[in-house]
């Protein structure tokens, strides 16, 4: 956990069903100094400043760098606390937001900083994340194609790509072929003889994008 709590902004609403309790536990997560401020806005009274952060529905949480939507316990918002800063909490964000639908607001996060890029890749390397959040964490890491961001992670693609799952391997390949790195090419070509026949085929694709690299 970081040094310094995080900020939270709460939006609220006359009526919603929600919002005290939301109020009440991150009253208390003030009280434990597991937040630093705790700033509240009622909805109703201030529109332009639901409308100035895109808020739609109440409750409306912005809690350091994440935003969460709608009811949360003492418990969750403890949690959300402690990993608000660190990059084991951006995998659980981020993770977070691909499962809720929220692929826009991840693409909007990661370019904010794409130093976020590289705990996307505990995801890729966990096992049990599903399909549909393999795919989508892919896809953010995709669109830094031949770009310095994504070359930055050629070290933990290169651990990856020695990884004892055959999926993370053929992964790892993956990305390190759209790096567009010269230095991505020894652990590529490391791959080619790889058990899995799947990895091998992925290994041949991205050394043929590694050979259109400069």
């Amino acid at each position: 956990m970081s040094a310094t709590p995080p900020d939270a902004l709460l939006f609220i609403n006359p009526g919603c069903a929600h919002c005290p309790a939301v109020l009440q536990a991150l009253g208390e997560l003030v009280k434990q100094t597991l937040i630093g401020k705790l700033t509240v806005v009622n909805i109703a009274a201030h529109p332009e400043q639901a409308a100035e952060y895109g808020v739609r529905a109440a409750p409306w949480l912005r809690l350091g760098d994440f935003t969460l939507t709608g009811a949360h316990s003492l418990a969750e918002l403890r949690q959300w606390t402690e990993w608000a800063s660190g990059e084991e909490g951006t995998a659980h964000y981020v993770e977070h937001l691909l499962k809720e639908g929220g692929y826009k607001q991840a693409v909007a996060f990661i370019s904010a900083d794409t130093q976020r890029l590289k705990p996307l890749l505990a995801i890729i390397a966990d096992p049990e994340a599903t399909i549909d959040v393999r795919l989508g964490v892919s896809a953010l890491l995709e669109a830094y194609t031949n770009t310095l961001a994504l070359q930055k992670l050629l070290p933990q693609l290169a651990e990856l790509s020695r990884h004892a799952d055959h999926r993370m391997r053929a992964d790892a390949c993956h990305l390190l072929g759209l790096t567009g790195s010269a230095a991505a090419r020894s652990y590529v070509a490391a791959c080619l003889n790889d058990a899995s026949d799947e990895v091998r085929e992925i290994a041949e694709e991205a050394m043929k994008e590694l050979a259109k690299a400069k």
